[in-house]
């Protein structure tokens, strides 16, 4: 058998592979670099960016659970300048799309970055962040609400002409509402899910874990979750979905391929295995040509009847 075809398309996001980076899991790709060769990514997503340099919350602001991580980093970033003048440079050296999260305390924040990044050479797309749930203003705030959401789509979809992926909480009563909300506003593809809102108590301090108290769940615990919220999307919705969450081997991946993702994300799992981006696209390969599938879209969404 030849090689099988790998190749996916997001939103006009022509990538190689479908397999690509969970935002704030990989840097700006620099700092991963020794250990992969970013040429083999079928995308990037970049650390949350932000219009001005971010701190983030106090420390701590990682703690691990006994299925993945909490953390609540607040979007800590060089702000958008940085990206573009350094981060930017350096990316564009690499055969890979670079997609850009970006995130804002209001309306006028998001549209302002979209337009920034919509001069700049070498930004394949922007995945809006509407759902972190570690900032006091923004983040969930806006992706908990259906209205609220819309009203970023719509503003950054007036701002810019690359390709708008939205990226949904998990941490609201309807996905699939928060999701048509989105499309309906414009939005070319979904990215999902954002990390689920969790706690831990350290029990000699008898305190909460983390400074900022609650934190964003990741890691193989939040996958069946993950694959629920693709699986209900796709179903509902005629629209490109990269999905993520508690993606650690090439198995995981094809569950939210079949689940009905075009592509997917690695994250938590990057801290464990540097490589696991690479050993994943490496697994999907071996998978396809062990069931004489020539084509990788011949599996998304196999799993519906």
């Amino acid at each position: 058998m030849t090689k099988p075809n790998l190749a996916v398309d997001v939103a006009g996001i022509r990538m190689k592979n479908p397999v690509t980076t969970a935002s704030g899991t990989f840097g700006f790709g620099s700092e991963y670099a020794p250990f992969v060769d970013l040429n083999r990514l079928g995308a990037i997503v970049v650390k949350g960016t932000t219009l001005l340099p971010r701190q983030g919350n106090p420390l701590p602001r990682i703690v691990e659970t006994p299925a993945g991580i909490l953390n609540a980093i607040g979007l800590q970033n060089p702000g958008v300048n940085h990206f573009i003048e350094v981060a930017l440079p350096y990316l564009r050296q690499f055969d890979l799309p670079v997609i850009v999260n970006i995130a804002g305390d209001t309306v006028e924040d998001y549209a302002t970055l979209a337009a920034r990044l919509d001069e700049v050479p070498g930004v394949a797309g922007l995945e809006v962040n509407i759902s972190c749930p570690n900032v006091k203003k923004g983040g969930l705030a806006f992706g908990a609400d259906p209205d609220s959401a819309a009203a970023v789509v719509r503003a950054v979809k007036g701002a810019t002409r690359l390709p708008v992926v939205v990226k949904l909480s998990p941490n609201v009563t309807s996905i699939v509402r928060l999701a048509e909300a989105v499309v309906e506003a414009g939005a070319d593809a979904l990215s999902m899910i954002n990390t689920l809102l969790g706690m831990a108590i350290d029990i000699r301090r008898r305190r909460p874990a983390l400074a900022n108290v609650m934190g964003g769940l990741s890691g193989p615990a939040i996958r069946p979750v993950a694959v629920r919220a693709v699986w209900q999307v796709y179903q509902a919705l005629k629209v490109p979905i990269v999905g993520m969450g508690g993606i650690v081997t090439a198995e995981d991946a094809l569950e939210f391929i079949m689940a009905g993702a075009t592509a997917v994300a690695v994250g938590t799992a990057n801290f464990i295995n540097p490589r696991a981006t690479t050993d994943i696209i490496e697994g999907i390969e071996r998978f396809l040509v062990e069931e004489g599938v020539s084509d990788i879209q011949e599996l998304i969404g196999a799993a519906h009847m």
